[in-house]
């Protein structure tokens, strides 16, 4: 009985921290502090007053959409270099080739959004663009001095 008692405490202990976990998650994706995948040019925007901000990253969403059909292209080439994988014997030249066509699409995508991003700043007034090129500054020197 004793065995019994201390499972179910354990089972509801691990159901109530479970819950915690998704109802958090859930209020941190309502709240729009989703997890920003867009490089760290996205991440400095953060920066900006809140009306720049969403002009910002709506300009960058915008080119990113615009550039799907190479995003598409890296994600293909990508699942053919991981098929290539599976076969016997592996073809190294064809999965070398299918991951620099994926590497060549996913710089073009970042190309792309680094110039529209450059594009937009260059519009902004300079305390804005200030404040862009700090976050800039802070996010690419802070990992400088760990090894790798």
């Amino acid at each position: 009985m004793t065995r019994i008692r201390i499972v179910l405490i354990v089972s509801v202990m691990l159901n109530l921290f479970l819950a915690g976990a998704l109802v958090a998650g859930y209020a941190s994706l309502r709240a729009g502090k989703g997890i920003i995948n867009a490089g760290s040019l996205r991440v400095a925007g953060a920066e900006l007053d809140p009306v720049e901000r969403r002009r910002f990253r709506q300009a960058l969403r915008q080119t990113r959409q615009a550039m799907r059909p190479t995003i598409e292209a890296s994600r293909a080439a990508k699942a053919q270099a991981a098929d290539l994988l599976r076969h016997e014997p592996v073809d190294q030249v064809a999965v070398a080739a299918a991951l620099d066509r994926a590497r060549d699409a996913d710089t073009a995508v970042r190309a792309a959004v680094e110039r529209r991003a450059v594009a937009f700043a260059a519009g902004l007034p300079a305390p804005e663009r200030a404040k862009l090129a700090d976050a800039m500054t802070s996010r690419s020197t802070k990992g400088s001095g760990r090894a790798r």
